[in-house]
């Protein structure tokens, strides 16, 4: 059948049936240290584990010309040891106490955690508090995660097939401005550049404790908790925090385009994107983007995927989301829909039956049931997100962050159930053609 040709199942205008989804009530203490750090407890006594976040205000957008992946190497150099502690030795003590821990690079936020059985938790605060005094910025360390952070974007990025794609490679095709578009991972230039003096001053600048949140969550009682983080992080000195620039910058009004030749890829790959509504400013505009983006993508029944891999067999896969880096609900404008494709042949038939779609979508509303199917699993995989202490911890700390709302957490999964069709729709018509980047990933290899 032809890519313009019409297809069985689609309705027309058809009303889905609105899905009823309760709000979840998660208690939430939250208080403001002498120091400036704002702190962020919620109490769950059903399995003794406790975790601890630190959200500190500085990611990908933070970094000044120059300095490209300097936010992700500090991360890195977080973990080298820290006031009282040798290097390793945070490792140690969490893994001695049965617990994880990580740490992760974003474009608004870098955050440190840990999971630990609960009476471990004084242990974790100590940790976090520690390096937040002052972490081990040295010579020796400052080269030694450099070279590690090279290996890591050789390994990731340029020895492998489709690597930093899209989320280090689409962002320049749909923004202008460096804070938006530059490499997030780094330049090996700008990486070779650090001294110990400029990761001093990025400390010293964005790790204040007036710049972060911490979120306790878990098997704890309130009050006991906030004396231990009192007692743990109560004399960290205050220090001036950084005012937070706006990042943001005019939409498309034309498209886009851009290639990249990747010596590793065995076919080529496509990456459409479409700014969406500010996501703190404008909630209510903004989620129904993350509802279309599982209508199109999200399992065989999605749009996209019947189209495009079972119907016209243009693409081998399709998949989309909100963000660059597929979380919706961590991310400050601006941000996009994002879509990303792989497909044996030219990539114009792909472009085309996707606008097609869309258009269906845009004209001929949603199909029965096809809402209400879609947030069942969104609000799914959400409540899944919170049930875990830890992952409810870091949504928490993003949250309260962000938005000084760490509630959303219980209330979002309603919030995405009362998105309604004529929205999705609506939605839909605005991502036209006019107003994406698109991202042609070409195979270079030798024959």
């Amino acid at each position: 059948m032809g890519a313009g040709g019409p297809r069985p199942g689609y309705g027309h205008g058809v009303t889905s049936i609105q899905l009823t989804v309760p709000s979840l009530s998660y208690p939430v203490e939250r208080v403001t240290l002498g120091n400036g750090l704002r702190v962020v407890i919620s109490a769950d006594r059903r399995a003794p584990v406790v975790a601890v976040a630190v959200h500190y205000d500085v990611g990908i957008r933070s970094e000044p010309e120059g300095r490209t992946g300097f936010a992700h190497l500090f991360e890195h150099l977080m973990f080298q040891g820290s006031a009282s502690l040798e290097k390793l030795e945070h490792f140690r003590y969490v893994q001695a106490s049965g617990g994880s821990f990580n740490g992760t690079t974003r474009f608004d936020y870098t955050s440190y955690y840990e999971q630990l059985p609960s009476n471990a938790l004084e242990r974790a605060l100590f940790l976090e508090a520690d390096r937040m005094r002052a972490p081990r910025i040295t010579p020796e360390n400052l080269a030694n995660q450099i070279a590690v952070v090279k290996e890591e974007i050789r390994v990731n990025v340029m020895n492998r097939p489709y690597g930093g794609f899209p989320w280090l490679l689409l962002p320049p095709v749909l923004f202008d401005t460096f804070p938006n578009a530059h490499n997030g991972y780094g330049d090996f230039v700008d990486l070779s550049s650090a001294t110990v003096e400029d990761a001093q001053a990025f400390f010293d600048r964005y790790y204040a404790p007036g710049n972060a949140v911490l979120s306790v969550c878990g098997d704890l009682d309130a009050d006991e908790a906030l004396t231990l983080v009192e007692r743990q992080f109560g004399d960290i000195p205050a220090r001036a925090v950084p005012d937070r620039p706006s990042f943001g910058e005019p939409g498309l009004r034309e498209e886009h385009r851009a290639e990249h030749v990747d010596p590793h890829a065995p076919a080529p790959a496509v990456g459409v994107a479409w700014r969406v509504p500010d996501p703190l400013a404008d909630l209510g505009a903004y989620l129904p983007y993350v509802v279309l983006a599982e209508v199109l993508t999200d399992g065989d029944a999605s749009r996209l995927r019947r189209r495009l891999v079972r119907g016209d067999r243009l693409v081998t896969s399709i998949s989309g989301g909100i963000s660059f880096m597929w979380n919706p609900f961590d991310v400050r404008d601006p941000t996009a829909l994002v879509l990303t494709a792989f497909h044996p042949g030219p990539v114009e038939p792909v472009l085309t039956a996707l606008d097609e779609e869309l258009d269906r979508l845009a004209t001929g509303g949603l199909e029965p049931g096809e809402l209400s199917r879609v947030q069942a699993r969104l609000t799914a995989s959400q409540f899944s997100e919170v049930d875990s202490v830890l992952r409810r911890a870091l949504r928490m700390a993003a949250f309260e962050q962000q938005r000084g709302r760490a509630e959303l957490v219980g209330e979002l999964p309603s919030l995405i159930a009362d998105v309604t069709a004529e929205q999705v729709v609506e939605a839909a018509a605005t991502l036209r053609p006019d107003r994406r980047a698109v991202l042609e990933v070409v195979p270079g290899g030798r024959s």
